[in-house]
């Protein structure tokens, strides 16, 4: 892995734009553009400020640039037999470790060990004025007041940029097996709320293409009991891969339909959307993300949503057939803090501006 500490300049670079009150364009490996809306403003990349800073296996504990290409870092915890848990979705070999902290995207195993969030312990953030402020550390309870760490996984580079993360990473599990459950998604929803109620070692969950897909990790006799007692068809690994980068065939190729995530709650049933065919939906997180191809419009689905008590995002806003606005709309009184903040860490919108809504 090629290190390269290109902190000062990417300092100069907001400077210069704060002074002249010029918009930027952030990115990484510029691979998750389709995300949110676009942005109009000079391009900064962070693709060339890489490299692991500090890395303590025994502490389990990384520190990393935030250009870092994914996948080297990967083969770096791996080499050490240890793992991201939130498992960050690769979109191209260009993906960064700095663009999956913004985008606070997660992968299959997001239910059962948690969101990327959760595992950012620190992070030193480059302010509009151009200076490197640390946030955090590298301890889970190191941070009095409010912690801004946090804060920027899923804020899209809207409120500073991010330099440096700092981790918390797991064992990789001692065994792991994957299985196929044929049956129809009615009955594979009835039978993940009830394996929900026992203490298995699945850290994966999904229904496609007519059968229950499920990932079993964790000690030999755990993975090998609830395998015997499930049954099943073999399933290769690199189902899970596939899915969280969006590389499975269902994700390609649209046509004149848009892809839309369905977040909803733990056991919800299946949603009634108008127009769309089982073939058309992937559940993923045992039924709590759905994936669906469709040309229904954003007011109806978002609405059919909500009242489930889920949210809707478009993944082809920028396509044909995409809504205009990726994102649920806020409520007035939430949108209100988000302008607030927005207003105090970024007081001349130079970061990413209308990458999440059109007034942030």
């Amino acid at each position: 892995m090629t290190e390269q500490d290109n902190a000062e300049t990417l300092c100069e670079q907001v400077r210069q734009a704060y002074r002249e009150r010029s918009p930027l364009r952030i990115v990484g490996g510029d691979t998750r553009a389709f995300y949110g809306r676009a942005v109009e403003g000079r391009t900064l990349s962070t693709s060339e400020h890489r490299g692991i800073v500090h890395y303590d296996p025994v502490e389990l504990v990384i520190s990393v640039r935030a250009g870092t290409r994914l996948s080297d870092l990967e083969a770096a915890l791996a080499h050490h037999n240890q793992m991201l848990p939130f498992e960050p979705p690769r979109f191209g070999e260009a993906s960064t470790i700095g663009g999956a902290v913004a985008t606070g995207l997660s992968g299959p195993r997001r239910p059962w060990a948690g969101a990327a969030r959760d595992f950012v312990l620190g992070t030193r953030v480059i302010t509009q004025e151009g200076k490197l402020l640390r946030f955090g550390g590298e301890v889970m309870k190191n941070v009095a007041g409010y912690d801004l760490s946090r804060l920027m996984a899923g804020a899209q580079g809207t409120l500073g940029i991010l330099s440096e993360i700092s981790f918390k990473v797991l064992p990789r599990p001692n065994a792991t097996h994957s299985l196929r459950l044929t049956m129809p998604i009615d009955e594979a929803l009835k039978k993940l709320a009830e394996l929900g109620r026992k203490p298995l070692p699945i850290t994966a969950a999904a229904w496609h293409d007519g059968g229950l897909h499920l990932r079993l990790e964790g000690g030999q006799s755990s993975v090998k009991a609830t395998h015997e007692r499930l049954g099943g068809d073999h399933l290769e690994a690199s189902f899970w891969q596939e899915l969280r980068d969006h590389s499975l065939s269902f994700f390609q190729g649209t046509g004149d339909k848009a892809l839309w995530r369905l977040s909803l709650p733990p056991n919800s049933g299946i949603l009634a959307l108008p127009g769309i065919q089982e073939n058309e939906v992937l559940y993923d997180w045992a039924g709590s993300q759905r994936w669906v191809k469709t040309s229904l419009d954003a007011e109806t689905l978002r609405r059919l949503c909500q009242e489930a008590g889920g949210h809707a995002t478009c993944y082809t806003a920028h396509q044909d057939g995409g809504a205009s606005e990726p994102f649920t709309p806020l409520n007035p009184v939430v949108a209100k803090y988000h302008r607030n903040l927005k207003r105090e860490l970024d007081t001349y919108a130079i970061f990413n501006p209308g990458r999440l809504y059109a007034e942030l």
